[in-house]
């Protein structure tokens, strides 16, 4: 597998993977995480390609499996700034991942993209669903730490928030 910047041509896999990752939340007792707001929106995708967070993970034939966001800096997560029920483990500049996704075809996408997103800085957030057990099963596996809780702009419903340091 290869990790690449997201280009404006890879849209509309990308909203095949987003689409297929909505249907498999659902069928695993997840359905309110992005399906009632049809999550992400395609304008979103583009911002983050313009803005350089967009990524895709290529298949060793070059295909588009697995996509995500990620950003890294001080404060990088405005939405991060307040977390309830517990705290980040460090105040150090981090890695955000966001809207990670994979299409299905493939076991190891998700482990793959947290993978590198987490050699790229050594300080990884992210959030999940509560109901999202499938995420939060895999960021145990890979070390992450549930510090609290979160809220999101896209709907009511409190994010688990993770931190790997």
């Amino acid at each position: 597998m290869e990790i690449r910047k997201s280009q404006l041509g890879d849209v509309p896999r990308i909203m095949e993977i987003y689409a297929h990752a909505r249907r498999f939340m659902a069928e695993h007792g997840n359905p309110n995480q992005w399906g009632p707001t049809n999550w992400p929106p395609e304008w979103l995708i583009i911002r983050d390609i313009h803005q350089g967070r967009s990524y895709v993970c290529e298949d060793d034939a070059g295909r588009v499996v697995g996509t995500f966001s990620y950003a890294f800096g001080p404060d990088i997560e405005p939405m991060y700034r307040e977390i309830a029920d517990g705290e980040w483990l460090s105040d150090a500049p981090y890695g955000v991942v966001h809207r990670i996704a994979s299409d299905g075809s493939m076991r190891g996408v998700g482990t793959y993209c947290l993978n590198w997103a987490f050699a790229q800085c050594g300080h990884l957030r992210i959030d999940t669903h509560g109901d999202n057990t499938v995420m939060r099963h895999l960021l145990a596996k890979l070390g992450f730490a549930h510090v609290g809780t979160i809220h999101v702009e896209e709907d009511d419903y409190p994010r688990l928030a993770y931190e790997k340091f």
